[in-house]
């Protein structure tokens, strides 16, 4: 199994009380940390501009200039987004700034991408909020758009909603046959089938039922497009609270739900927890060795962890590489 891990940009409220011009310090330095050691395959950043779970005037820094900015100043890791919404910027345009990225970063890139679903800064930005078929469509559509940028150079394309008339992206990425694609989601008409179409890589439901629901719908529609199941990495995010006893992880918990409290009513900031209480990456470290080895022996290849505490702590992150990562490679 490999392992990447989300770096804290503000999103989730993941970087309050340290001053906005020290928050690139923090980030480019747990980049680094994970950069030099052997137990992180990638690092990632939310492609988000307004916070969750309620949106709020603290800092959520943006996803690509996060990449590109992780790309200068590492040497091994590789650099994803969790996943990019589509719509967001004109694909074109987002392949060759995915390109410039994959150049700066000699090659590293990940490409996470996904239909996007966050209502809130959809509209506060003057996107509209498209049906999610529309959504989904610009998902299939942009898919097909980066891949004959990457892959060709140019790009011509009519479809219905994004046209593009010899568009020239140069140079292409440095690696061979392009950008590694990541559909995230697991909608089961329309995303998981697109995954089955494209993806080097999927993310979706990580929990055991729907980790192996999904699964079964992708393995339908690789089947129905006439492409190779196994070939298609899986993957799921998980959020960690971590601790050597039981109590430990409750203090890790109730410490997050201070902190968003500040935000929202308490029963918000209680009611956001359900997102960590009895999920698999929560609990002491035999606990989570269990959980994901189960998941494993499902299919899953490639976990996708969020330490809510890393700006501030690293305690459980050290915790986690010394006895979770060497027990489930």
């Amino acid at each position: 199994m490999r392992f990447g891990t989300f770096v804290p940009q503000g999103w989730r409220l993941d970087l309050v009380d340290i001053n906005p011009a020290e928050q690139w310090t923090v980030m480019r330095d747990l980049v680094q940390r994970a950069d030099q050691g052997d137990a992180w395959d990638s690092v990632w950043v939310y492609d988000h501009f307004h916070t969750v779970p309620v949106p709020t005037d603290e800092a959520t820094h943006e996803a690509w200039s996060l990449v590109s900015a992780f790309g200068a100043v590492t040497e091994r890791i590789r650099l994803g987004q969790m996943c990019t919404a589509m719509s967001y910027r004109n694909p074109v345009y987002l392949a060759k700034v995915a390109a410039t990225a994959d150049l700066i970063s000699g090659g590293r890139v990940e490409m996470g991408i996904g239909g996007g679903w966050y209502e809130h800064e959809w509209r506060a930005y003057g996107y509209g909020f498209p049906s999610a078929g529309d959504r989904l469509k610009r998902l299939d559509e942009g898919v097909q758009i980066f891949r004959q940028a990457w892959t060709e150079g140019r790009v011509s394309f009519d479809g219905k909603h994004y046209q593009v008339d010899d568009a020239i992206v140069a140079p292409k990425p440095l690696q061979q046959g392009g950008i590694p694609l990541w559909i995230a989601g697991g909608g089961e008409q329309v995303t998981l089938k697109t995954a089955a179409k494209y993806a080097a890589y999927t993310n979706f439901d990580g929990t055991p039922e729907g980790f192996a629901h999904k699964s079964d719908v992708l393995r339908k529609h690789c089947a129905n497009v006439g492409t190779d199941f196994d070939a298609i990495t899986r993957s799921a995010n998980y959020n960690i609270a971590i601790g050597t006893t039981e109590a430990e992880v409750q203090d890790r918990l109730a410490q997050l739900k201070d902190r968003l409290a500040r935000f929202m009513p308490e029963s918000a900031a209680e009611a956001s927890l359900g997102a960590f209480r009895g999920m698999p990456g929560v609990g002491t470290p035999e606990q989570i060795v269990e959980n994901l080895s189960k998941l494993r022996d499902q299919g899953l290849s490639y976990a996708i962890t969020y330490f809510p505490e890393a700006a501030y702590d690293r305690s459980g992150i050290e915790l986690f590489e010394r006895e979770v990562i060497p027990a489930l490679r």
